[in-house]
């Protein structure tokens, strides 16, 4: 099942995509089974929050879109981004082997090593498939990192990598938008440390987690371990990867996660990017160039590149 969330004068609220329409969940079920129920449809977060009962819920939208499309009431908004107020999002760093050798490291033993996770503010870098990535001005060379996206549904604390997967809602997509050269004052004095606040503080910038075009289900998507990911520049494909590559599994990013923070619903963990990204490449993005994500089952993300006003 493909969830998105829609943008209205209020808010967002919770779609149901069937083939290229987009069904009106809340309103759907309301309108054909009465209100009981269709309560935990009114948006993505309220959907993620209502576990098996939302879940129930919305496929039983999506068979009365698929069987009686007439019954529908069917949406022409915009996309909003797929989890528009995700209250964490977690990012890895270094989790597929091809991208820490691009980068001239050595990729370490799995045995030997553990995750590197940190987070975006979710609230000023998430945005959705056809929204505009800024290029600020202290900007030097904006990068792209296309990733699998883990949306939680259920809430938990120390979850075992056996029992993780029964925490996903479903999978997205994510584009870890980096800054690799962030301009700072020249008069500022050297610190040890420097350069790994001016790589985190580069990954912070406002607009650079584009996040989309859907929420897919765990019931469709039950292995995240076998996807396919390519990410585009201009119709010029720079990333070809497999879920597969990645160093550590969806589910022992949970576990090591949740060993961290407590997740809950609505958390997205973007799990890391494959390599060919532009800094060993000598390219970056800039203004007028569009980057695409497209991960198998799922979709494509697609965003614009502009410069800041």
């Amino acid at each position: 099942m493909k969830l998105v969330s829609l943008r209205a004068s209020y808010g967002t609220y919770l779609g149901i995509a069937v083939g290229d329409r987009i069904a009106n969940a809340a309103e759907t079920f309301a309108l054909n089974f009465g209100t009981p129920g269709g309560d935990a449809l009114a948006d993505m977060e309220t959907y993620l929050n209502g576990g098996d009962t939302a879940h129930d819920a919305a496929r039983r939208v999506e068979d009365l879109a698929t069987d009686s499309p007439n019954r529908t009431m069917w949406s022409s908004d915009a996309l909003a981004a797929s989890v528009p107020r995700a209250p964490k999002l977690l990012c890895l760093a270094g989790n597929y082997a091809e991208h820490i050798r691009e980068g001239g490291d050595e990729a370490p033993e799995k045995t030997t090593t553990t995750p590197r996770v940190f987070m975006k503010p979710p609230s000023t870098t998430i945005i959705a498939s056809g929204d505009r990535v800024v290029v600020p001005s202290n900007a030097g060379s904006i990068d792209w990192e296309g990733e699998l996206g883990v949306v939680i549904g259920r809430r938990g604390k120390n979850i075992s990598a056996m029992e993780a997967l029964n925490h996903v809602a479903g999978y997205t997509i994510g584009n870890d938008i980096s800054e690799r050269s962030l301009v700072v004052p020249d008069g500022r004095a050297a610190r040890e440390g420097d350069g790994w606040f001016d790589w985190l503080n580069g990954k912070w910038q406002d607009t650079f987690a584009p996040m989309g075009p859907c929420v897919v289900t765990t019931d469709d998507i039950p292995d995240p371990q076998v996807l396919g990911l390519r990410t585009r520049v201009n119709g010029e494909t720079k990333q070809d990867a497999n879920t597969v590559q990645m160093i550590f599994s969806c589910a022992e990013l949970i576990e090591w996660a949740s060993r961290l923070v407590t997740l809950e619903p609505g958390d997205v963990i973007s799990t890391g990017t494959p390599s060919g990204v532009g800094s060993v490449r000598g390219e970056k993005l800039v203004p007028g160039d569009v980057v695409e994500v497209e991960i198998e089952r799922i979709g494509i993300l697609s965003n614009p590149v502009v410069g800041e006003e």
